[in-house]
């Protein structure tokens, strides 16, 4: 049982909703991509072809199952109603095309990111790719816009708070980070040479400014700030509203100081 399913105690959706389904589709995308890559050793650039596939299904899997767990407290009325239903379908489908395109070009051995090799490949990222970006990151805002007004959602008032500026820092902070970096030749700032130190697991530039710290920040303010709320409920904290709001403009300073230093052509992390 989660933190948050242990904290209230509502009556569950008869049925699964679309992002449960979701997330179980970028489970098994996700699970899909370790399996061919152990058949499928190409690299595209400094690394290996499948990882971008897998590293997005994931990213899609944490973000739907947030969702899920915020829509699992909002009344019916918003649950079932139109607007939450129109922004469903509008991610499934942003979802879906990214994904299948980043599937495809991975069994293709091409990147799927900042290729402008042929008319096909650019419109797919420049318009495509952009245009399911912004609308998964806008549709996470309307769901934070959602679960403010909805006065019946079983929320504490702090995690009230997190969520809807939780949600609304992921898709501010994605517009501006995400949109820089989009227009660039790619996400390092500066000569990342081949073989060049990164760091473990994440593999971000140890040498050069890298922009994907930013944009890691950007996006999981919407899992960080509702989890402080959460925990400020749990403590029954009187000053919580409060708490979340001086976190978020903390949150959105460390982001815009990551920003900038790999905007400068420096790492995160020096490593020689």
């Amino acid at each position: 049982m989660s933190l948050l399913e242990a904290s209230y105690t509502v009556d569950k959706p008869s049925s699964p909703s679309p992002f449960h389904t979701m997330t179980v589709v970028a489970i098994v995308l996700a699970g899909i991509s370790i399996l061919w890559s152990f058949a499928d050793s190409r690299m595209v650039g400094d690394a290996a072809v499948w990882m971008k596939p897998l590293k997005f299904a994931l990213s899609f899997a944490l973000l739907f199952a947030t969702i899920s767990l915020v829509e699992a407290r909002l009344s019916q009325q918003v649950r079932t109603g139109w607007a939450m239903q129109i922004v469903a379908w509008i991610m499934a489908a942003a979802f879906l095309s990214e994904m299948m395109y980043m599937m495809y070009q991975a069994a293709r051995g091409e990147a799927s990111h900042f290729n402008f090799s042929t008319p096909f490949n650019e419109f797919m990222y420049t318009v495509v790719m952009a245009g399911g970006a912004v609308a998964l990151v806008a549709c996470t805002g309307a769901i934070g816009w959602l679960a403010l007004r909805d006065k019946q959602a079983d929320f504490g008032p702090s995690l009230r708070q997190g969520i809807w500026l939780g949600f609304l820092l992921s898709f501010v902070l994605t517009m501006i980070v995400a949109g820089y970096m989009s227009g660039q030749s790619g996400h390092y700032v500066g000569l990342h040479p081949q073989g060049a130190p990164t760091l473990p697991l994440v593999g971000w530039s140890g040498v050069v400014g890298d922009l994907r710290p930013a944009h890691f920040l950007s996006l999981h303010a919407m899992q960080a700030l509702p989890l402080l709320g959460l925990w400020l409920d749990r403590r029954g904290s009187q000053n919580g509203i409060n708490t979340i709001r001086l976190a978020a403009v903390g949150y959105a300073a460390v982001t815009f100081a990551v920003f900038a230093q790999a905007v400068l052509g420096l790492p995160l992390i020096p490593l020689g």
